[in-house]
């Protein structure tokens, strides 16, 4: 059943409330925060890259408090091993069985840290969990909490001793952004609340995990209009054909692209998506899963600014009257 205007408002609401309460503890990103939001209700994990010390960690914390949902937090290190992140069968010799340890995985909100410093072996423990929602160990599948999101973070100029996301799991991310510095005004304000350590203890809950589920299937029957698909499908397909991208958009890209766009447009009160939703969420949702050639990267290329040359190329379709 599609989405209706009214629902569509209800929604919007529930997510302008969530947006302000998180931003009581990460200050002054509300664009950021409504990203979180839109991979949360659409079922989908971000990736954050930043830089140490921009409220990674808060806004992790302050999604969980907010929602009122478990919160784990894995700090990825060269020695972590799977089992540290998916938890271990144990021999219980007193009552003579097996019994299963869960990892700190089994959270509704895991925040890893510093996904690239892990192994290779160490981050595909994640690909089943991050796209089935469960963890198999010892074949036994065992399912995660709902909802649940993973926000991983990884140090753009670090890079000493770390592991590239090899891009079968970066297509495993719903969105890619980064938080990066606050304003000055937002400076000023965190630096004249100093005395407190952690803004997320203080917040209250706005919603619970059952509403999560409800909210994103509204988001999930938010309408689109084929002309608007169409649009999408022509965006992925430029990108493989641009010449400077070794790889481009995947359909898992552009079926994340539409996810997204639907949620966006409910956060905003609509019950349709329109062209600038697309427009919006294509360089968070498509950028990461896209390669340049060797030649264009050495040139100090981005995948984000051939996207949005690509997206300057491509006419979007005109908005229909009755779409509203």
């Amino acid at each position: 059943m599609t989405t209706t205007a009214v629902q569509a408002q209800q929604f919007a609401d529930v997510f302008t409330r969530l947006v302000t309460n998180v931003e009581r503890a990460v200050l002054g990103k509300d664009h950021v925060i409504r990203l979180a939001l839109t991979c949360l209700f659409s079922g989908g994990h971000l990736l954050l890259e930043d830089f140490p010390g921009t409220g990674k960690t808060s806004l992790a914390r302050a999604l969980a408090a907010s929602v009122h949902a478990s919160h784990t937090r894995i700090q990825f290190t060269p020695d972590l091993l799977p089992s540290d992140v998916t938890g271990v069968t144990i021999f219980d010799q007193a009552k003579r069985e097996f019994e299963f340890h869960e990892g700190p995985i089994f959270a509704s909100v895991v925040l890893a840290d510093e996904i690239n410093r892990a192994s290779p072996k160490t981050q595909s423990a994640l690909l089943e969990v991050m796209e089935e929602g469960r963890v198999t160990v010892d074949g036994v599948p065992r399912a995660v909490p709902t909802p649940f999101i993973v926000l991983a973070t990884q140090n753009p100029i670090e890079q000493a001793g770390t592991y590239r996301l090899p891009e079968a799991q970066l297509d495993r991310f719903l969105m890619r952004t980064s938080l990066g510095y606050p304003d000055q005004r937002a400076t000023v304000e965190i630096l004249a609340g100093s005395a407190v350590r952690d803004r997320t203890a203080a917040l209250q809950p706005v919603i619970g995990g059952p509403e999560v589920l409800q909210l994103a299937q509204l988001a999930a029957n938010v309408y689109v209009d084929g002309a608007v698909l169409e649009y999408i499908a022509h965006v992925a397909e430029a990108t493989r054909a641009a010449p400077e991208i070794a790889l481009g958009a995947s359909v898992r890209g552009a079926l994340s692209l539409v996810r997204c766009a639907k949620t966006w447009a409910a956060s905003k009160g609509r019950h349709y998506v329109i062209p600038d939703d697309v427009k919006e969420l294509a360089e968070p949702v498509l950028a990461h899963r896209m390669v340049l050639d060797a030649e264009a990267e050495f040139e100090g290329g981005t995948t984000g600014r051939s996207l949005q040359r690509v997206l300057s190329e491509i006419a979007p379709p005109a908005q229909r009257s009755d779409s509203v």
